[in-house]
């Protein structure tokens, strides 16, 4: 029974006592006076009646003083509620602005003080539409006001000025109050400030389409703008050009003064190219070392090739980093719409052709792609995915070409030369394939495959009575580079039984150039294996006398290059003699390749070089084809 309850019951057992002591009392006073039973009969009626009387009166006491009682704890509550919601009206977070029926401002709250800049006796009065922006046409308030009206309610994103001029925007609720009669009475509105969230989409937004390095347009955001303008191009009936410009040799620096020099050269990089352009052309970093440049209205290959020179150009002046200049070129492939491509992947793979193209050439220059680059692309695409099978499938061949004394025309050492019999294409040649499997790194795996077939071979050749001093295998860069070069000679070694000094590496200039430190110590440790080293193709490359001093080898070989022109050529003789006397004066081996005609042969025994090799002893050939006794005499 709950508290109401039990205080009915207490008021209704009351009464009951009451009523009951009344009317016992009155009969005992009633029998006292009236004898006559007609008399207490009539007095007793009279009783009841005036009991009736006196307990509706007390009832009705009762009830108003009740009645007072609940209207003041009623007031008290409304009170109390009205204090808590003035307290969440004036303390929230979100501003609020009350406005009666007619439009006008009746209240405002400190959020919306704090947000717009305005005080309170400032927009008391007023409309809401001191705040428009001036972003918003009418048609968006006449939606607005429909949704109002026929909902009760509007929700959405809405731009507005504050006191100080500022445009932000914000998310607002506006809601229609009605009366107890139902007619609208006031207008409430409660609104966010949503600029810091406005910020950070705009951040993210940026930031997943531009490089955070330099600030340039990223490769998502350029290929977006190259569709539009292609598709802009295309309904106009203008041409575009797309230039993909890659630095030369960018790794060396990054190597050699570290990942910070090198993003720090990338951005003085990025910087001269804005200089160079007007808004206009849309320049972006695709990652790494390679920026991309979209020129619209551009059709003409000789536009576009003054555009790719002025960039060159520009990189000729050095780059500032601190108290350092530094000095880079850049290769660029060039591609053209309608006349290369239609479409925007499609020119930006003919502009990566055109790239390769002219970093084949020699680097530090342009090239324009050409329908004979899209054919080379796409054999380059089938003969990188033939070579990845031709070392499953056993199509790899090793011919060796002879190596002679000059002095005594006699055999003494063979070079293992990789060649590919391809089942349809026949024998393909070392050019065609070895620059695809250098691209790929397949050239590692290729030459670790050389190296322990001439090793076996050498070994048969040893047990027949052949009497060979070495035999000769080429190391690519991507080779020289592999911590495991050393473990995968020795494993080779072992495994087939040679003698270590039977074996002789060639090391190209520039894969020395590429890594100095690296190949410097990878070549010690191999020469602590016992192997011999050879410099091949020596005076092609860049590298310094110091460096040639360090490093442990036993043997220069002069270039094809150097030999074609002798004896006739004299800057040709002249290079020779210089080279042969270099190696001499540093205990070193001579050993000139490339030899075709008896007098190149009897100049450089001249010269005292000691070794030759050319087709003039004898092309490459299969083990099985060469001729031991074979030799054509000098003298």
């Amino acid at each position: 029974m709950t508290a109401h309850q039990r205080s009915a019951m207490r008021t209704a057992m009351l009464y009951l006592v009451l009523s009951v002591v009344w009317l016992q009392l009155v009969g005992y006073l009633l029998s006292s006076f009236f004898d006559q039973s007609d008399d207490q009969h009539r007095w007793v009626l009279i009783n009841g009646y005036i009991w009736v009387l006196v307990s509706t009166g007390l009832i009705f006491l009762a009830r108003l003083r009740l009645s007072r009682f609940l209207e003041r704890d009623g007031h008290r509550a409304d009170r109390e509620r009205l204090r808590q919601a003035a307290a969440v009206f004036d303390c929230t977070r979100e501003g609020v602005l009350v406005t009666d029926c007619t439009g006008l401002i009746v209240h405002v709250n400190r959020a919306f003080i704090a947000i717009t800049g305005y005080e309170r006796d400032e927009v008391l009065g007023q409309r809401p539409n001191l705040f428009k922006s001036g972003r918003h046409g009418a048609a968006f308030y006449r939606d607005m006001f429909a949704t109002l009206a026929s909902l009760g309610e509007w929700s959405g994103e809405i731009w507005n000025r504050r006191k100080s001029g500022e445009i932000y925007p914000q998310w607002q609720t506006i809601r229609a109050i009605q009366d107890d009669n139902g007619e609208i009475s006031h207008y409430v509105a409660v609104f966010s400030d949503i600029s810091a969230l406005k910020d950070s989409e705009h951040e993210l937004a940026h930031q997943a389409h531009h490089d955070p390095l330099t600030g340039l347009p990223n490769r998502l955001l350029f290929s977006d703008r190259t569709e539009q303008a292609l598709a802009s191009a295309q309904l106009h009936k203008r041409g575009c050009a797309l230039l993909l410009v890659d630095l030369d040799h960018f790794k060396n620096i990054n190597d050699s003064l570290g990942h910070s020099v090198g993003d720090e050269l990338l951005k003085r990089v990025a910087e001269r190219f804005r200089e160079l352009f007007a808004p206009g052309v849309t320049l972006a970093r695709l990652g790494g070392d390679e920026f991309a440049l979209l020129v619209e209205n551009c059709s003409l290959p000789g536009q576009a090739a003054v555009l790719a020179r002025r960039i060159l150009d520009a990189l000729k002046e050095p780059l500032r980093l601190d108290e350092q200049a530094l000095f880079i070129n850049a290769s660029i492939g060039i591609s053209l719409f309608p006349a290369d491509a239609l479409s925007a992947g499609q020119l930006l793979r003919n502009a990566d052709s055109a790239l390769f193209k002219a970093k084949s050439a020699g680097r530090d220059g342009y090239a324009l792609y050409t329908e004979e680059l899209t054919a080379h692309a796409q054999q380059r695409v089938e003969i990188a995915f033939d070579l990845r099978c031709a070392l499953q499938r056993e199509e790899l061949r090793v011919h060796y070409q002879p190596v002679h004394d000059l002095a005594t025309s006699r055999l003494v050492g063979v070079e293992a030369l990789v060649r590919w019999e391809h089942p349809k294409r026949g024998l393909v040649s070392p050019g065609e394939f070895i620059p695809i499997a250098e691209r790929t790194g397949l050239i590692a795996q290729i030459d670790a495959w050389v190296m322990d077939q001439a090793c076996r071979q050498m070994c048969r050749w040893q047990e027949a009575g052949v009497a060979l001093s070495f035999v000769a295998v080429n190391v690519s860069s991507r080779w020289l580079g592999h911590r495991e070069l050393y473990d995968q000679v020795a494993r080779v070694l072992q495994d087939t039984g040679l003698d270590p000094a039977c074996l002789e590496l060639e090391v190209t200039e520039s894969a020395v150039m590429e890594e100095p430190e690296v190949a410097l110590e990878q070549m010690h440790r191999l020469r602590e294996l016992g192997v011999r080293l050879a410099i091949d193709d020596f005076g092609t490359g860049y590298s310094s006398l110091l460096r040639l001093k360090r490093l442990p080898v036993q043997k220069l070989k002069i270039d094809q290059g150097f030999v074609a022109g002798l004896p006739w050529d004299e800057d040709d003789a002249a290079i020779v003699r210089v080279i042969i006397a270099l190696a001499r004066s540093m205990g070193m081996q001579v050993h000139a390749e490339g030899i075709e005609q008896r007098e190149q042969a009897v100049f450089l025994l001249e010269q005292a070089c000691e070794l030759g090799q050319g087709y003039w002893f004898g092309r490459p050939m299969t083990a099985a084809q060469l001729d031991w006794d074979c030799a054509p005499a000098i003298a």
